[in-house]
């Protein structure tokens, strides 16, 4: 009995900018529904809050089940998310409970954010709600190798470029592109 290797596929890993930018895209998203039910109260907005959670739930874990591991961000800059077996990349995206779970945890993160945006101005000690997302998002730039955050190792998941999407960063590169050409 002779042993094989077979020849694993290389994928590229996301670059951290794309990553931001689509997470900056599904946040967005997610915060301008959720600020159509706030009221001009100071303090936590509860009906906010849900609505922020829901859209976010299925921004992130509807729509990527549902769309070969892409959220709308993602889709917009050629990002998917994938499962890790065993230290190596598996060709299938995670399993709902998995992106349940793994977005739950994101989903925290992105609502401190929101809550932050909206009482900066009243609080600036508020900045202190900016620090798990930091933190998590940190261990992306720290790990050369995978790329891979805190919630990507822990739910064993990793952001890799797709072939399909809409390449919006590529296009406003082209857009920024053109207009300097016109400018001179």
């Amino acid at each position: 009995m002779t042993i094989v290797k077979v020849n694993q596929r290389h994928y590229q890993k996301g670059d951290i900018t794309r990553r931001v930018l689509s997470f900056a895209v599904d946040f967005c998203g997610a915060w301008f529904l959720s600020s159509i039910v706030r009221n001009n109260q100071i303090g936590i907005q509860f009906a906010q809050i849900f609505v922020f959670i829901f859209a976010w739930l299925i921004f992130r874990v509807i729509v990527v089940y549902n769309n070969q591991g892409q959220s709308l961000g993602r889709w917009a800059f050629d990002l998917k998310v994938l499962e890790v077996a065993n230290g190596a990349i598996v060709n299938r995206i995670p399993q709902f409970q998995t992106l349940l779970l793994r977005e739950g945890v994101i989903c925290f993160s992105s609502l401190l954010l929101s809550i932050f945006l909206g009482n900066i101005i009243l609080n600036p000690a508020a900045v202190v709600l900016l620090l798990p997302l930091v933190i998590d998002g940190g261990a992306a730039l720290s790990d050369t190798q995978m790329r891979q955050a805190f919630h990507d190792r822990f739910f064993r998941t990793i952001i890799i470029s797709s072939q399909r999407g809409y390449s919006l960063d590529i296009k406003i590169k082209r857009l920024v592109e053109k207009m300097q050409r016109n400018m001179r």
